[in-house]
């Protein structure tokens, strides 16, 4: 409770409220609707576009993991699968599903995450205005990358960090509210297992306070987690044997040097430090001082595994970067509506937040803006151009040399054409170069190259788009001395366009079987 002296704000009066909720109308509103727009008239994003892809071939009967590569566990692709499969239900481009989908999952826990917090009465009393706010962050913050693996994650942890913080102020949590909280939050943890490592750091917190380990939700949540573990090795066993060896021998050729991802996490870095300073200025008297701590310490954890994945990717600090963000304005419209006596004490305070919040918000106008102009000129987009070309040509099989995912995905998903390839890109061959640097031996255990000739040889592709943008790799060569007999194959391949940094090749007349594997089967024959 807020001390004696404290000017407390009353929002109750119903001219204040109705202003309230209609400006909380207002702001959602706003945000759902500049992302449906972008995300409805853009391409695909390129990881979303690829796992359904990989659901597609699951669901017709391809193994997953042995006929098509993802390093990924499980959960995802089987989360891809349902807007496929309300697609075909709807006879629906399963596309036009899929960010919608993800959109109403993340606002339904927006939405079950405020409902949570009304039970803490004060400045959550209202539901309306606290879903605008949760769900305006989880809409605009991930921007091009909404609906990635992180995002989902996030969301549904937010109900259990709520629940949590009320069991640190000795409010115990209903059993179903619990049991339900710990559920989604193990099965939120299992599309990224690391972050395990995040229910360990609450756990500890929990300790501190004298909590019992086995309550309901870290129990549901860890019965959860050992469920879908023992789920993967039954009906997954591809993952374990395949999947989890090749990605911790080749997914390190992604990484960059702690220090660059120290520089690319330093506006992050900076909120939580802003965010740990608040919580430490109110944790005797503010009434969201537990879950300020919860949010802090999740925050706080999430960033450890994000330096121990050690990618310099934006959505992997999506966890961290979105709860920061809740937890600045926890402190913010709390203290505000608390404000205390020596009103002189909180300036610097309120100066801190405000500017963090302001240096999130520009970063993310940042990132949403260049996907608003995509989607008011979607032609524009090198990936359209790619399809232009596809359907141009008549193209029916199809591949692209390069890191970048979305040379293939969206485009085989909008055009579909065949890919020939079991990898989504040529992140694994990048792998085996990076590896083969300090462990020669790994080119005999994951002969990358080989297979990408031997699936390029066998797909045949009608077009295939190498990229040649200043500092790409020469994939091509590297195939080539890796497998003569994809140097023969690409032989046949002639440029036909430029595009974007981009050189695109047609396939001639003849086919792709080897002339001289031709020529020693007619030998063999005549025998």
């Amino acid at each position: 409770m807020p001390p004696a002296n404290a000017r407390v704000f009353d929002p109750a009066t119903p001219a204040r409220r109705a202003a309230v909720a209609a400006a909380s109308v207002l702001l959602l509103c706003a945000a759902l609707s500049i992302m449906l727009f972008a995300v409805m008239r853009t391409p695909l994003k390129d990881d979303i576009a690829w796992l359904l892809y990989v659901a597609r071939r699951w669901m017709a009967g391809r193994a997953l993991y042995v006929d098509v590569v993802e390093v990924n566990p499980p959960l995802i692709v089987w989360l891809s699968a349902i807007p496929i499969q309300i697609g075909a239900w709807l006879n629906i481009d399963p596309q036009r599903i899929a960010m919608p989908f993800f959109i109403a999952a993340v606002m339904g826990s927006a939405w079950w995450t405020a409902v949570l917090l009304r039970a803490r009465g004060g400045l959550f009393a209202d539901r309306l205005p606290v879903f605008a706010v949760i769900g305006s962050v989880l809409l605009v913050v991930p921007a091009a990358d909404l609906g990635q693996r992180e995002h989902l994650l996030v969301a549904a942890m937010l109900p259990y960090l709520v629940l949590f913080a009320g069991s640190l102020d000795g409010i115990r949590p209903k059993l179903v509210s619990g049991l339900c909280a710990g559920v989604i939050a193990g099965l939120g943890c299992a599309l990224k297992p690391r972050y395990a490592g995040v229910f360990v750091a609450l756990e500890c917190v929990a300790l501190l306070h004298n909590m019992r380990p086995w309550r309901v939700m870290p129990v549901a949540a860890a019965a959860t987690m050992a469920a879908y573990g023992l789920a993967v090795a039954l009906i997954c066993p591809a993952y374990l044997a395949r999947a989890v060896p090749l990605a911790l021998a080749l997914y390190g050729g992604t990484d960059v040097t702690f220090f660059q991802l120290l520089s690319d996490s330093a506006v992050l870095i900076a909120g939580e430090v802003v965010a740990i300073l608040l919580w430490r200025h109110a944790r005797r008297d503010l009434p969201e001082r537990n879950l300020l701590l919860a949010l802090v310490v999740f925050a706080g954890a999430s960033t450890v595994v994000c330096f121990v994945d050690g990618k310099d990717w934006f959505y992997h600090r999506l966890p961290a970067t979105i709860v920061t963000i809740l937890a600045l304005l926890c402190w913010a419209i709390s203290t505000w509506l608390h404000r205390h006596s020596e009103s002189r004490r909180l300036r610097l305070p309120m100066a801190m937040a405000g500017i963090a919040v302001i240096v999130f918000g520009i970063a993310a106008y940042q990132r949403l803006e260049p996907e608003v102009a995509l989607a008011v000129e979607p032609e524009v987009t090198t990936v359209q151009k790619l399809e232009q070309i596809v359907r141009r040509e008549h193209a029916r099989t199809y591949i692209a040399f390069s890191e970048w995912i979305a040379l293939g995905f969206p485009v085989v998903n909008n055009t579909g054409v065949a890919w020939a390839s079991r990898f989504d890109s040529m992140w694994a061959l990048k792998g085996e170069l990076w590896r083969a640097r300090f462990d020669p031996a790994t080119s005999k255990e994951f002969p990358i190259a080989r297979w990408v000739a031997h699936d390029f040889i066998a797909g045949c592709p009608d077009i295939a788009v190498v990229d040649t943008r200043e500092g790409a790799t020469d994939y091509i060569k590297i195939i080539s001395d890796a497998d003569p007999s994809f140097g023969r194959v690409w032989s046949r391949y002639k440029k036909i366009a430029l595009l974007d940094g981009l050189t695109i090749y047609r396939r001639g007349k003849a086919g792709c079987i080897d002339p001289w594997v031709a020529a020693e089967a007619r030998v063999t024959a005549a025998r």
